[in-house]
């Protein structure tokens, strides 16, 4: 279901065309995010999507189906850790979100990682359907990260 120009959820008109289905992707999240509670804003500070509820902030960025699928997964990644605030006061959280066909590039980063930096998977069928494939955490104490191998 694709956003109607009007509608609550579509892209700016200052935003350039999405690639692939990334509005589709982007609609659906935006609409679940309120269906939770969020309060959601659409291309923020160049971010696809800016939720707040309470006092969390949710920072989202998001892919459509491309050609290049694992390569744009690994783009959105860096694209999120570029917009971590540096005023982050703990209360910040990250999303991934990614139609069915990225979900296996989504979570080739590692879980123990995505906790560190809360992040968030977030999967969005062809329906519009949005699962939460894996949920971040706040890392309390020493993480349980594999010590380096000596040189």
């Amino acid at each position: 279901m694709r956003a109607q120009a009007g509608s609550k959820y579509a892209r700016p008109a200052s935003v350039t065309r999405m690639r692939g289905d990334e509005e589709r992707v982007v609609s659906a999240f935006c609409r679940w995010l309120d269906g939770q509670g969020w309060a959601v804003q659409r291309e923020v500070d160049f971010c696809d999507v800016v939720a707040r509820r309470d006092d969390e902030t949710l920072y989202a960025e998001a892919k459509g189906r491309t050609a290049a699928i694992g390569l744009d997964v690994d783009t959105l990644y860096g694209q999120l850790l570029r917009r971590v605030p540096l005023h982050d006061t703990g209360s910040a959280r990250f999303g991934v979100v990614v139609p069915t066909e990225a979900r296996a590039a989504a979570l080739r980063v590692p879980e123990a990682t995505r906790r560190l930096l809360r992040v968030t998977v977030y999967v969005v069928d062809e329906g519009g359907q949005v699962e939460t494939v894996s949920a971040s955490a706040p890392v309390d104490g020493p993480t349980d990260f594999p010590a380096s191998p000596s040189t």
